[in-house]
């Protein structure tokens, strides 16, 4: 008993019939199986005598994971063929696609932010729930070479672009008492961290437990960039790394509007009418919005100084990346050079901006997001009970120490949410005059989290 049965092409399974290719999972009858072998596109002859082995293998040019051999004791024997619908809209070797579909999602992540909802939940937390999204809804793919290109270049460029500001003279300077209360605001993150950490162990993350640990305590005295350096250095997993951004993301804009709403009482500072000369300095910045060398030249730096990392670490051995390298390098020459430094910085901190909503975005592209829905509650819960003890510890010694009320507030933001945040609180809250020293402590817990995260965690969380 045989029959001529054609199914076969160079990329799968392909059935032909009334014209129509279809390429879905379905049964197909022995009685249909004359009209479709006379429309195939190739054809082989095969024997489906129920006592027959000749199913075809792999060796055969067909892939065996697609066939099933029919069922003996039916009298209306089958063909079961099945295809997979896993390829993603964006295919992973789509390069154009996945780069317009990265810096599209930052795009709109920046753009997010002039909303209620975007201020509220912040850009970077929209762009790694839209990431997140698109890959697990198979838009996007979830190991794209793209990905690997923002992690190992695109963010170590960032990194100097951020600190052009990171001259210590000026920081301790400038900030005066703003100073004081952020360093406390790193003890209260680093007493939290252990709080956290004896109460929410997060066993259910095994080995890379006192890891995600130690990169949200340098999250919280740093920002974002120091919480990647950490996990890299450490050797975080990538779907862990990604539920515990996704947490705290949540964490830290619920974190936002309770500063807020704690300093709702306090006045915004009046300000002294512009004189002629800010007036015409301001519309001399306006028609110079977009400093096209300044920005040539601030990632040429960024570029060598990302080169110089790289050599020290290689040079020095060092495991985890080059990540802790490039901010000590970028952080004594801007100590060293400040004027030039401070000179690329508006421009350095713009394109930095957008890098790390790309960053963001392909921080939820790789995550799966069963693996974030399971372990994201104890991240959750660790970093909750971390913040909620840098809170009360920051405003009880403050408080003891005759600090403003706006000083903490504004030394806690920087801690949690870095230089942005703080700029944008001090600059909506009218207190005009904490805007550069609310960056420059942000910049100050950049320069200097990454390194005191990585201590910490193989020092004393690994052995608690």
């Amino acid at each position: 008993m045989a029959t001529n049965l054609s199914f076969l092409n160079a990329t799968g399974i392909l059935l032909q019939s009334s014209g129509q290719i279809r390429r879905r999972s379905h049964t197909v009858s022995r009685k249909d199986l004359p009209a479709l072998s006379a429309k195939a596109v190739s054809s082989q002859r095969l024997s489906l005598s129920p006592t027959s082995s000749l199913w075809p293998s792999r060796n055969d040019g067909c892939d065996d994971r697609f066939l099933s051999p029919p069922d003996v004791s039916s009298p209306m024997r089958s063909v079961t063929v099945r295809s997979q619908f896993s390829t993603p809209l964006i295919a992973s070797n789509d390069e154009w696609g996945t780069w317009t579909a990265l810096f599209a999602t930052g795009a709109f992540g920046i753009w997010s932010e002039k909303t209620t909802v975007g201020r509220a939940v912040s850009g970077a937390l929209v762009s790694t729930l839209i990431g997140l999204a698109a890959s697990n809804l198979g838009i996007i793919s979830s190991d794209s070479p793209a990905f690997a290109i923002v992690l190992n270049f695109l963010l170590p460029l960032a990194v100097p672009l951020l600190l052009f500001r990171a001259d210590l003279r000026r920081v301790v300077k400038s900030t005066g008492k703003l100073l004081l209360a952020f360093l406390i605001g790193s003890v209260a993150t680093t007493v939290g961290t252990v709080l956290a950490y004896y109460l929410v162990p997060m066993k259910a993350l095994g080995p890379d437990s006192w890891k995600i640990a130690a990169a949200l305590m340098g999250r919280h005295i740093g920002g974002a960039v120091n919480y990647v350096a950490i996990s890299n250095a450490l050797g975080v997993s990538p779907s862990v790394l990604a539920a515990g951004l996704a947490a705290d993301n949540v964490i830290t804009a619920v974190y936002f509007t309770s500063l807020f709403a704690i300093g709702s009482k306090i006045p915004a500072e009046v300000l002294p009418p512009p004189t002629k000369e800010a007036e015409a300095r301001k519309d001399s910045e306006t028609k110079n919005k977009i400093p096209v060398l300044l920005i040539a030249i601030g990632i040429a730096v960024s570029l060598a100084i990302c080169k110089a990392g790289a050599l020290i670490t290689k040079y020095l051995g060092i495991s985890g990346g080059s990540l802790p390298a490039i901010t000590a390098v970028v952080v004594v020459l801007a100590t060293i050079f400040p004027s030039q430094f401070a000179h690329l910085a508006p421009s350095g901190e713009a394109m930095a901006l957008i890098l790390m909503q790309v960053f963001f975005t392909v921080i939820g592209a790789s995550g799966n997001i069963w693996s974030v829905i399971n372990t994201a509650p104890s991240i959750f819960l660790f970093a909750l009970v971390q913040i909620g003890t840098h809170l009360a510890i920051i405003l009880s010694v403050g408080k003891l120490l005759n600090i403003e009320l706006r000083l903490l507030l504004l030394a806690s933001n920087a801690n949690v949410g870095g230089p942005t945040t703080a700029a944008g609180m001090a600059t909506a809250k009218g207190w005009n005059s904490l805007i550069v020293p609310g960056i420059l402590a942000g910049i100050f817990g950049i320069a200097i989290a990454t390194f005191i995260g990585i201590a910490f965690g193989a020092k004393v969380l690994k052995f608690m």
